[in-house]
């Protein structure tokens, strides 16, 4: 007899409900800027994002009046996407080195950092003034 362990899960993912986001048009549009502009004139709608699950690891928040310049983040940042600022006794993230993992939250001594549910990071400029936190 010939065993097949996949077919119940494959069953079960047919009729389990997606949880990543659609795509902002039902079918793809034949030219974005055009369904864009179609939906400023209210003529198509966006599909609702799906919104972020509790706890989710975004972008990293840094509140830099309550930092005091420990530089324990440092030490723990696994990735080595935290950087002190010796003039301002501050750090600074490079979202685009950071790995996300949270380490750094968990040891602040303040709670100076703390992930936040944003998630569109992309960008073609690793340099990007949104993905540098000071």
């Amino acid at each position: 007899m010939i065993r097949l362990p996949s077919v119940p899960m494959v069953l079960r993912q047919l009729f389990k409900k997606p949880a990543t986001n659609f795509f902002p048009a039902k079918n793809l549009p034949p030219s974005i800027t055009g369904f864009l502009d179609a939906v400023k004139a209210g003529k198509a709608t966006i599909n609702p994002p799906i919104p972020t699950p509790a706890r989710y690891r975004g972008k990293i928040v840094y509140d830099r009046d309550s930092c005091i310049g420990c530089k324990i983040c440092i030490r723990v940042c696994p990735a080595n996407a935290i950087e002190f600022i010796p003039e301002t006794k501050r750090v600074r993230i490079w979202v685009t080195q950071c790995v996300f993992c949270a380490q750094c939250n968990d040891v602040c001594p303040k709670g100076s950092l703390h992930m936040s549910s944003e998630f569109l990071l992309a960008t073609e400029d690793r340099f990007n003034e949104d993905l540098i936190v000071e």
